[in-house]
């Protein structure tokens, strides 16, 4: 039933207006209410209602989630002595069957203290997996390159602090990630070369609703879900797919097109991602600096053009014509959990607009879970939200921090024991 639900809703959908057509909604487009306009009131009417959200989200923001594919997967590496003995790496090569030559090439800690199978926290990463482990021997991945001025023995282990690996594993968790890059390269020129592998054949032009970038790295943290679902040492069921920033837009898209991921934390996700499009005045007035107080959808689409689709761009000064907000992304993980991640300074990802999110898409947890939302107002900085629509904001800037991934894990305790 998932895989025919996502083949569905990754066809040419119906056809929609286009963006100038639509009727401008200053206010919160209400999820539980269809374009035929009869408010959903049962669990069973969510079913058509998340499916046109689903074939919205597609059409107008992100571009078509392409189908399934197949892979072969190798391990390629295997230490099981990994972290002081703590933990069992594994590099595993996921060669997919389309685009062609795609590879996915996922690092997989593993506790080795467990009575069972291990949740897993899964997330995209942004420089490469030799980054998240000062491991000599974690493969330099095809296309790579370091960053300014940094040889690859510095890029090495360069972000364990933001992955906190070895906190995980001392609490049972395990670990996988890949580079973002592995399929469709963060550029706006490289990735239209594969966006294009994308399309049907002959189709040069990426059309107004075709695969854009947030779409194919969801597609491709689906196939790292099919891998982990069939892992011995995962357990299925608890599978949390986290990311930050851009990775954490892709979290959320990939978490809302897939039930098979448990809990899905956007850290810091921002505007495209767990942050509203229809912004407050004062968020969005240009100051002094030239820019607005949090990022727009003019703003980014300037800026990463390869991220969202071409109907996306027609927004940028018209977001509320949009059929719907990102409330409705989140309303579509209902039942399972999210827990959206914020930092105090990093006022570009718009930490109140993003509760505000979780209030909007409350009515749903509660038809779909009887709970959502456990407060009104944002927790204390520092302090955990648990709720099942939760919410966690610390102290800081733009990044993910080890205070992060200790909340993470707290509120994965809470829900995700066996």
């Amino acid at each position: 039933m998932f895989f025919a639900t996502m083949l569905s809703a990754a066809r040419a959908v119906a056809a929609f207006p286009e963006p100038g057509a639509l009727p401008s909604q200053p206010a919160l487009p209400d999820p539980l209410v269809p374009l035929a306009g009869e408010r959903v009131t049962t669990r069973e009417g969510w079913t058509p209602r998340a499916a046109e959200l689903r074939e919205l989200f597609q059409h107008y923001e992100y571009g078509t989630i392409p189908p399934p594919a197949k892979f072969e997967a190798t391990v390629v590496r295997e230490d099981k002595e990994a972290l002081g003995g703590k933990a069992t790496l594994r590099e595993i090569t996921l060669a997919l069957e389309r685009p062609e030559g795609a590879k996915i090439n996922l690092l997989l800690v593993v506790p080795n203290q467990r009575s069972g199978p291990s949740p897993v926290f899964l997330g995209l990463n942004f420089n490469g997996n030799l980054a998240l482990l000062p491991d000599p021997l974690i493969t330099v991945p095809p296309g790579w390159k370091s960053k300014k001025g940094e040889t690859l023995e510095h890029a090495r282990g360069s972000e364990k602090d933001n992955w906190s690996i070895e906190a995980s594993i001392d609490r049972g968790y395990a670990v996988a990630s890949f580079w973002n890059g592995d399929v469709v390269p963060d550029d706006k020129e490289a990735a239209e070369t594969v966006l294009r592998k994308f399309r049907p054949a002959g189709e040069e032009a990426r059309g107004p609703a075709d695969t854009a970038t947030i779409a194919a790295w969801a597609w491709c943290l689906h196939r790292a879900v099919d891998y982990l679902v069939t892992a011995p040492a995962i357990d299925a069921r608890r599978i949390a797919v986290v990311g930050h920033s851009r990775n954490g837009k892709t979290a959320l898209l990939a978490a809302a097109f897939d039930p098979r991921i448990a809990l899905v934390i956007p850290s810091q996700a921002g505007c495209g991602g767990s942050a509203p499009v229809r912004m407050a005045p004062e968020m969005a007035a240009i100051h002094a600096t030239g820019r607005p107080t949090a990022e727009t959808v003019a703003v980014i689409n300037k800026s990463f053009p390869h991220w969202f689709c071409g109907n996306f761009k027609a927004f940028g000064e018209a977001p509320e014509k949009l059929p719907f907000d990102q409330h409705a992304l989140i309303a579509l993980c209902a039942p399972r959990l999210v827990l959206l991640s914020c930092a105090t300074e990093d006022l570009w990802a718009n930490p109140s607009g993003q509760f505000d999110m979780l209030r909007a898409a409350d009515p749903v947890y509660r038809l779909i879970a009887g709970d959502g939302l456990g407060s009104t107002s944002m927790p204390e900085v520092g302090k955990l939200l648990p709720s099942r629509l939760g919410y966690f904001i610390r102290p800081g800037k733009h990044s993910m921090a080890p205070e992060d991934w200790s909340a993470w894990i707290d509120y994965a305790e809470r829900w995700m024991k066996p």
